[in-house]
């Protein structure tokens, strides 16, 4: 008999603790979305609208449309984002930004060899990679009705989407992820990422290609912006914290997720919850930085 916190254990308890998510967003997804859609008033009718707009102007040319909004929209998002995020890793300034950086020592600066190898990587990971799945992924939305249409989906529609790709985000990341770390497959694939222990924004898309196709590139994970602050190695105000992935970066056997829960149901955000930077994991609400205000111990003289 398996021992208690086995995998078939973790497993279970996965499948528990999502089950019981779905079902209490179903139960209360009426009221919920009743309720937001009071907050914001006729919010729903003003996207509809922009989308009325671009749809008319895009008339008989859905195809572009499809490619514009899916590829070319978060390709700009992503060199927007990352080319600022570069200049600050290679020169340093603005000083603003510099004391947002999580691991203090390292990219200070950046190392122009890495980053140039790494730009390299990512820019044939989307145009050889990325470009041909969306067009794989068009042909296949297709086949089964225009995924360009003129209605958007209702308010509900999309607030279950959103619940249900962050969990096919979690499920799908956290296995797969975990699985590139065994032995086996990682020399061969995910070393390649974990060359950065103190990650930066672009290296959020630097990968092997098959790991490419399979983590990063899955269809709950085309929203970049969020990998890239989860690599940035900065702790801005107001973001999202990225402390949870970057110190996958830093240990490469701790957090494997994204939201944390599979991880903590297999215990392995265990070291991680012992650490400052667990303590760190929160939205900073202020302009002082975390790794001042909750200051690492004083190392112990020898």
């Amino acid at each position: 008999k398996e021992a208690p916190g086995g995998l078939l254990d973790s497993v279970m308890k996965a499948v528990i603790v999502i089950g019981s998510g779905l079902f209490v967003l179903a139960a209360f997804g009426n009221s919920l979305t009743w309720h937001l859609q009071r907050f914001w008033g006729a919010s729903g009718d003003f996207w509809q609208n922009q989308w009325t707009k671009v749809h008319q102007r895009w008339e008989g040319h859905e195809t572009a449309l499809f490619y514009a909004g899916a590829m070319f929209v978060p390709f700009a998002a992503f060199w927007g984002s990352n080319l600022l995020l570069m200049l600050v890793d290679y020169t340093g300034m603005p000083n603003f930004i510099t004391r947002y950086r999580i691991q203090v020592d390292k990219n200070n600066p950046v190392d122009p060899v890495k980053l140039r190898h790494a730009v390299k990587t990512v820019v044939f990971n989307q145009l050889f990679i990325s470009a041909p799945m969306v067009v794989v992924c068009w042909a296949v939305m297709f086949s089964s009705g225009n995924p360009c249409g003129p209605e958007l989906p209702t308010f509900h529609r999309g607030l279950l989407e959103m619940a249900f790709c962050a969990v096919l985000e979690e499920l799908l990341f956290y296995y797969s992820h975990r699985l590139f770390h065994h032995p086996a497959l990682y020399k061969h694939f995910h070393k390649q990422h974990h060359e950065w222990t103190a990650p930066i924004g672009v290296v959020s898309l630097y990968a092997h290609p098959l790991e490419h196709v399979i983590i990063s590139n899955h269809i709950s994970k085309q929203c970049k912006t969020i990998t890239t602050i989860s690599h940035c190695g900065y702790h801005l105000p107001f973001l999202p914290s990225p402390e949870f992935h970057d110190y996958h970066h830093l240990k490469f056997n701790q957090n494997f997720g994204v939201l944390g829960v599979l991880d903590r149901l297999h215990g392995t955000d265990a070291n991680f919850r012992k650490t400052k930077a667990y303590e760190r994991h929160t939205l900073l609400l202020s302009l002082t930085p975390l790794t001042e205000s909750i200051p690492d111990p004083p190392k112990k003289v020898q």
